[in-house]
């Protein structure tokens, strides 16, 4: 230890000093970043040492040192599981050797003493190979000074230097850090949400499961890969909520989904008015036939008349009267919710029952969950249930649904939930967006937080789309579908361009969270054009499967957004640029980033727009964009380069 001379600090990825386990999905690259330095100025040598799993072999990569002490390598996870690494770095003498040598030839300096070091030096580290060693030979020959001279500054004893570095006293940092790789579908995913009781082709019919097989057709042809529900369990009775969440429901009225439990079942029930288990599992069936996953909605807590309050009244929180608090974030008040309360004494009991609820469904064909507000409930009790649930079913997701504070969203991503609902809904202004956005990408969240877009939820119909026209709500969703690889919509509401709120709310008025809702499923319109023509530029584009990839252009006006993604080898370049105004055309030029897509100095970039198909040939760093909304608010480019500009 006391030999050793190197710092390393500051080892990225990692979480809380290791406390939680980095995030990456199969096939993605792992960029390791470090501070290394040491007294003086030897040359140093790192590495970043990888293995897959806790009985992997351990392999290495040689990082490069960038600037101000900053070093970087990178290795691509190509396997489910655990991956796990540390950086390690010393002091090369023998590097060190090398480049004084060479400045003392250079300057025709007497070099003699310097070749018998570096004959020292090659014994060191040649090993078996008998090449060096015969250089070695020559160089501590004081009759071959001329001959050990041009062998030093060849190509050959340069590489030979690179390739094998003098290891000694070799610096690591202390802890093993851990990478956990998940399944591709953790990254990418197109979600589509609909009420099933709302998907009856007959006005005024309750819809069922078999109303909704008959919308994944429609579904699959938009391209969408999950289909997330509400929740499918009995609706509560008591204290039931109407129309406009009125506290009082009108005979017929159905009530909100969330309401969960009666005394029809609780949550490993379903609503008769849906249909059957069989029925249930059917519509997951065909849905893999369109290769459609069907979302579980995971809301946990209780209508007034569901079997857990008769059966366990110690798992909810009693007020003084002898009443049951029900749910309420003032001035909202949820009278038809009762709050499970996670600090009861039978909190064991609570916890594993909550516990079979999730394995229940798991074993019922379900891998995807949507959690409702899991920051009202405790952290530890998160961590535990989804660290059992990915003990036997790694490939499970969760989705936070938590729209809250920054540091509860955090804490929930750090603890095991798959992916997470954004701010995204609330970030309007081209400065907004790129901020928002650099901060999930190159903030510490990259390596916990997988965001997943909304423009709009059944909760919430952002001010922004109030009383707008089709425009905003393409603008809107060509950010969400592009910027993340993970997004999701309320479907039918946002495809037909529902946009009345409750006045001074960010709510939908005549929400269908409280009454039953006919839609026309026949009926398509500019905006399910748009949609299927991205989803479908989404399956086909590996640039556009990852939010990690992105890359602001400069453009001349503040209405315009523009940014580029691409894969790493850059086979795949997609360039998006967006009019942010809704009203009025706009144009300006667009900045390529030659350096960062290799094009040197004659521009030769072909373009074809994957929404409008027309084509376009760019020759110049700065290039003309003008975008009238009223025909497209955006572009959708496709990129390819001339081979020659590779």
């Amino acid at each position: 230890m006391a030999q050793q001379r190197v710092l390393i600090e500051d080892v990225q990825p990692q979480v809380d000093a290791g406390a939680y386990p980095a995030k990456r999905t199969v096939g993605e690259r792992v960029d390791v970043t470090a501070s290394i330095f040491s007294d003086g100025h030897d040359h140093l040598r790192a590495e970043v040492v990888y293995k897959f799993g806790k009985l992997g072999t351990w392999m290495s990569v040689e990082m490069e040192s960038t600037v101000n002490d900053n070093w970087s390598a990178s290795f691509y996870v190509t396997e489910k599981g655990s991956y796990f690494f540390y950086v390690q770095a010393w002091v090369d003498h023998f590097d060190t050797w090398y480049d004084g040598i060479k400045k003392k030839i250079a300057a025709k300096l007497d070099v003699s003493l310097e070749l018998r070091e570096g004959a020292e030096f090659l014994r060191a580290v040649a090993g078996t190979h008998q090449e060096m060693m015969r250089w070695a030979d020559v160089l501590e020959d004081p009759t071959k000074v001329k001959e050990a001279t041009e062998r030093v500054m060849s190509d050959e004893f340069e590489d030979a230097v690179h390739r094998h570095p003098l290891k000694r006293h070799v610096a690591r940092q202390e802890k093993e850090l851990e990478i956990r790789v998940e399944h591709a579908k953790a990254l990418f995913s197109t979600w589509y949400e609909l009420f099933p009781r709302s998907s009856s082709l007959s006005p005024g019919k309750h819809g069922t499961f078999q109303d909704t097989i008959k919308l994944l057709p429609r579904i699959a042809a938009m391209h969408f890969d999950v289909l997330y529900l509400p929740p499918i369990h009995p609706i509560g009775k008591l204290n039931r909520k109407g129309k406009n969440n009125s506290v009082t429901a009108a005979e017929g009225e159905p009530g909100s989904p969330w309401a969960i439990g009666s005394d029809e079942g609780g949550h490993k029930a379903i609503h008769k008015e849906l249909g059957t288990l069989e029925d249930y599992k059917r519509l997951q069936q065909e849905a893999k036939k369109y290769n459609i996953q069907i979302a579980l909605d995971l809301a946990f807590q209780c209508a007034p008349d569901h079997p857990y309050v008769k059966a366990h009244p110690e798992w909810f929180r009693q007020r003084p009267d002898g009443s049951i608090q029900y749910a309420e974030n003032p001035p909202k008040k949820y009278q038809d919710i009762y709050p499970f309360n996670f600090e009861t004494e039978s909190w064991k009991e609570l916890w594993e029952e909550l516990k079979s609820v999730i394995f229940y469904w798991i074993g019922q064909g379900i891998t995807i969950f949507r959690v409702d507000n899991p920051h009202t409930k405790p952290f530890r009790f998160w961590e535990w249930v989804i660290g059992e649930v990915n003990k036997k079913h790694p490939d499970v997701i969760f989705l936070s649904e938590a729209f809250t504070r920054p540091k509860v969203m955090a804490a929930l991503a750090k603890l095991g939930f798959t992916q997470s609902y954004t701010y995204f809904t609330w970030r309007v202004t081209k400065g907004e967006i790129m901020e928002y956005m650099n901060e999930l990408v190159n903030g510490p969240s990259r390596n916990y937080f997988r965001p997943n877009f909304w423009p709009n939820t059944p909760d919430i119909l952002p001010w922004h789309l109030q009383r707008q026209g089709e425009n905003m709500f393409i603008i809107r969703f060509a950010l969400a579908s592009t910027l993340s690889s993970n997004y999701g919509m309320y479907g039918p509401v946002y495809e037909f361009g529902e946009n009345t709120p409750v006045e001074g709310k960010e709510e939908y008025y005549n929400s269908e969270k409280y009454e039953l809702r006919h839609y026309d499923w026949r009926r398509t319109n500019r905006m399910t054009d748009i949609i299927t023509l991205v989803n479908r530029a989404r399956k086909e584009n590996r640039a556009l499967q990852t939010t990690w990839n992105i890359q602001f252009c400069a453009v001349e006006n503040p209405n315009l957004i523009a940014y580029l993604k691409k894969t790493d080898d850059l086979s795949n370049l997609i360039l998006v640029v967006i009019n942010l105004d809704p009203h009025q055309r706009h144009s300006g030029y667009v900045q390529l980033p030659l350096h960062q897509l290799g094009i040197g100095r004659l521009i030769n970039v072909k373009l074809r727009d994957l929404i409008t198909s027309e084509d376009y040939t760019w020759t110049q760093e700065w290039n003309y964009v003008e975008l009238e909304p009223h025909k497209m608010p955006f572009h959708l480019f496709k990129m390819e380069i001339h081979a020659s500009q590779m």
